[in-house]
């Protein structure tokens, strides 16, 4: 199947429940494979590093020999996907830095609009980027070198705002590790992957027979593994897709159309509901932990055993957290597809996600639904199902979509129960006002 027709989705196998040698065996090698990665993150994430990322094999061959993975007898099968992960996500911290930079580079008033070009010019360029965090000669490049800048004004405020910002990796998770595709076999309804010892491989009984030839990722749970399996999906081509749809992501209504159509219109209450169970929940929680505290303190520990056996565990708790969050996510998947169904359309557009200048809400209840919220997955959703249906996903800038008034232009109020224009008297919905702002402002951008 050739790859442009393809796009990669996960799907998740689940073992047996395991024996605890088997999980012991698990535990361990999670374990060692965090200490491969936190090894990589102490010695590749500087800035000495930085033009060295690529490609990961020269890394690996380093690690390698510095006598790590023998040390911990770690099979190659978990080791290479190790090294690899880890200068990922070296390389992601990369990428979150200069993006960073850039949002600053753009807010600094100080700075004219050729030290701006110079500046994202270098943040492009890796090897000129790491020369001047390590002050080494570099050449300037082409695209700077008519620009009126002062340049050695300009490298050190990037090595300063570098140094400011560059955060440092160190936390790994202890419960999960990749498996290279020559580290398992399946074989009578079970997956055998590498062991500690040559030629021999740990059984892990399997509840459906899915086999995959990929690098996989093993999650480790309570008593039994889940396994993480990158299978290709065919992209779907519609005929009939062929209308352009604009789209407000709110966190009441989901998805709010320049044409008046609303999808997930109970997601808002979906959300708060969870979020006053969990307050009432926490409270109680609280409540009991002050006393479990209090009987310590006092001696009583029959009755701080009892609080602790039976009100302070963490089990049913994240079950039914977990339980709550995947009938919402359910909800949104089913939402987003009724909305490409009945809209069939070949392109979406919709505003970039705003981020920069958030501050805490005025109230912990407000702070607690942002902090719950599920924009960011249906953001992730919506842009996977246009992949997989063929459509454009488009991003815009939001400025003015939400502020200004669809029908006059002006600028209006955004009020409790809804959007009004004092200029015009225009009253709407705040998500409606903002649909029909996203649908002028992408034709005015086009024309």
């Amino acid at each position: 199947m050739a790859a442009e027709n393809t796009i990669t989705k996960t799907v998740w196998q689940y073992s047996e429940p395991l024996p605890e040698e088997t999980m012991a065996f698990l535990r361990g090698i999670a374990l060692d494979y965090s200490k491969i990665k936190k090894y990589v993150y102490n010695r590749y994430s500087g800035i000495g590093s930085l033009n060295r990322l690529t490609p990961a094999f020269d890394i690996m061959s380093e690690v390698r020999a510095s006598g790590i993975r023998t040390q911990l007898n770690l099979p190659s099968a978990y080791f290479s996907p190790a090294v690899v992960d880890a200068v990922s996500d070296i390389k992601t911290m990369w990428g979150m830095l200069k993006n960073k930079l850039r949002t600053l580079i753009t807010a600094n008033e100080n700075l004219s609009g050729d030290d701006r070009i110079y500046l994202r010019t270098v943040l492009k360029l890796d090897n000129i980027y790491a020369a001047i965090l390590n002050h080494e000669e570099y050449e300037v490049p082409n695209k700077a070198k008519e620009l009126d800048i002062d340049v050695e004004h300009l490298n050190r405020l990037l090595c300063r705002l570098t140094r400011k910002y560059l955060t440092k990796l160190e936390s790994v998770s202890t419960d999960y590790f990749s498996i290279a595709s020559c580290g398992y076999a399946y074989r009578d309804g079970a997956i055998y992957i590498a062991s500690r010892t040559s030629g021999r491989r740990m059984e892990i009984p399997l509840k459906d027979n899915n086999i995959c030839r990929r690098q996989i990722r093993l999650c480790i749970r309570k008593d039994y593994a889940a396994l993480a399996l990158p299978v290709e999906t065919k992209i779907k081509k519609h005929a009939d897709y062929n209308n352009t749809v604009y789209v407000h992501i709110g966190y009441q209504d989901m998805f709010t159309l320049s044409n008046g159509n609303v999808y997930g219109q109970a997601l808002g209450s979906m959300t708060s509901m969870e979020t006053q169970r969990l307050d009432d929940k926490n409270r109680r929680r609280a409540k009991m932990r002050s006393e479990y505290q209090h009987s310590m303190e006092s001696g009583d520990k029959e009755k701080a055993g009892n609080i602790e056996e039976n009100n302070l565990g963490t089990e049913k708790y994240q079950k039914r957290k977990d339980k709550e969050r995947a009938k919402t996510e359910i909800f949104i998947n089913t939402e987003i597809n009724r909305m490409l169904e009945s809209e069939k359309p070949c392109r979406i557009v919709i505003t970039r996600p705003l981020t920069v200048g958030r501050t805490k809400l005025p109230s912990k209840a407000a702070n607690r639904k942002m902090a719950r919220s599920f924009n960011g997955y249906i953001r992730e959703r919506l842009s996977y199902k246009c992949r997989i249906h063929s459509i454009d996903l488009i991003e815009i800038n939001s400025k003015g979509t939400g502020s200004l008034c669809s029908c006059c232009g002006a600028e209006g109020k955004r009020m409790q129960n809804g959007f009004l224009c004092p200029k015009c008297g225009y009253n709407v919905s705040i998500s409606l006002n903002g649909a029909k702002n996203i649908e002028s402002k992408y034709n005015a951008a086009k024309e």
